[in-house]
């Protein structure tokens, strides 16, 4: 079992008299982290796909919550998202059950986050939890194995049953895929034209690292801009993939408000295009190596509460920086490269104007760049 990052903050935070809430995809171990964590307590585990629990904890009264608890003092319930009035719940729980610690897992953030919010609000610890990071890859199979394995992390991603099953990672991926993606992402979002979904996430997959046009993603799928930025925010809430906005403050010509977007996972994006071709045969090496670095970014912001903001810069003229940070006033230009063949430089309009830090991140010095270090 991999160790995750979130586990020593979580354990800090219990007995504080909050619900502790982890949000995010499926399959990513929210389950199997908790568990560890409560492993030395006797635990009640609710677990909102039966449908038994389901009607237990739909609209219950103080003194039915009370039965149901019992003598328990850690109550986790799993997939909260399937239960009608959670929040409600929940809230019941933490007000009345001072000596109760309850954890809640939930596989979207759409679903969960508007159950809960207003109910708890000022009554939970909220963490996201995503595929294994590459610092918990490497703390777990040392440098060497890691290093040695960085392609096929560009190919196949890092969810934990990817990682767990070499040699059937395109088996696993397929039924992520065709479970998670298009089964609960259809259902919990309502959607009824699932093969608008299928359209417009092999467009996104096809289209990591460049700036995304909604005129030309509603001409390629058949749909209006409205509909393609409804989906658009349904594939981010349910952590399939995420926004980078453009960095603009005061340079003429500077693009103001495109996107681009990236999947947080290389595996599922490969999946969703069918290629997993090794790298020396492949044409989008740079967008999976960039989509590589910005994902495991992200996911050490969020780890580590860092306040950092992120996103790329471009002018009409073609300027570009890969990625932009903004942190504490100051800010950050970065350029990746698979293999850095010559001295390469961020341009010079983007370092003079923001009198920015810039550095080029290749194979040889991406660690940095993927740990943030407090």
């Amino acid at each position: 079992m991999y160790n995750r990052y979130l586990t020593d903050r979580i354990i800090k935070r219990i007995g504080s008299g909050k619900a502790i809430v982890v949000i995010g995809p499926r399959q990513v171990g929210k389950t199997t982290m908790i568990e560890s964590i409560l492993k030395s307590n006797d635990y009640l585990l609710l677990d909102g796909d039966d449908p038994k629990t389901r009607t237990l904890l739909t609209g219950p009264t103080t003194q039915q919550i009370r039965s149901i608890l019992g003598k328990y003092k850690y109550i986790f319930i799993d997939e909260a998202q399937r239960i009608e009035g959670i929040g409600l719940t929940m809230k019941i729980i933490t007000d009345r059950f001072k000596d109760v610690q309850l954890f809640t897992s939930g596989s979207s953030s759409f679903d969960l986050s508007n159950k809960i919010n207003e109910p708890l609000t000022g009554r939970k610890w909220e963490y996201q939890l995503f595929p294994i990071s590459w610092e918990e890859y490497e703390n777990h199979h040392g440098y060497l194995y890691a290093e040695q394995d960085i392609e096929n992390r560009l190919l196949y991603g890092f969810y934990p049953d990817v990682l767990n099953n070499v040699g059937d990672e395109i088996g696993i991926l397929r039924n992520l895929v065709n479970s998670y993606l298009y089964k609960d992402i259809l259902s919990f979002a309502d959607i009824r034209k699932p093969e608008i979904l299928d359209k417009l996430v092999q467009a996104l997959a096809l289209q990591i690292g460049s700036e995304v046009n909604y005129s030309e993603l509603s001409q390629i799928v058949n749909v209006d801009k409205k509909t393609i930025s409804k989906y658009i925010d349904i594939l981010q809430k349910g952590y399939i993939v995420f926004k980078l906005s453009s960095f603009s403050r005061n340079v003429r010509n500077e693009i103001k408000t495109n996107k681009k977007i990236y999947f947080y996972d290389n595996g599922i994006r490969n999946m969703v295009i069918g290629n997993f071709n090794p790298l020396s045969l492949r044409t989008d090496k740079g967008a999976l190596w960039e989509n590589f670095l910005i994902s495991e970014r992200i996911k050490q912001i969020e780890y580590k509460e860092s306040l950092a903001r992120t996103y790329f810069w471009r002018t009409r003229q073609q300027q570009e920086v890969d990625f932009v940070e903004e942190y504490e006033g100051k800010i950050f230009g970065y350029e990746f490269k698979w293999n850095k063949k010559k001295i390469q430089k961020l341009p010079k309009t983007f370092t003079k104007a923001y009198n920015s830090e810039n550095k080029v991140i290749d194979r040889n010095n991406f660690r940095d760049f993927v740990t943030i270090n407090k």
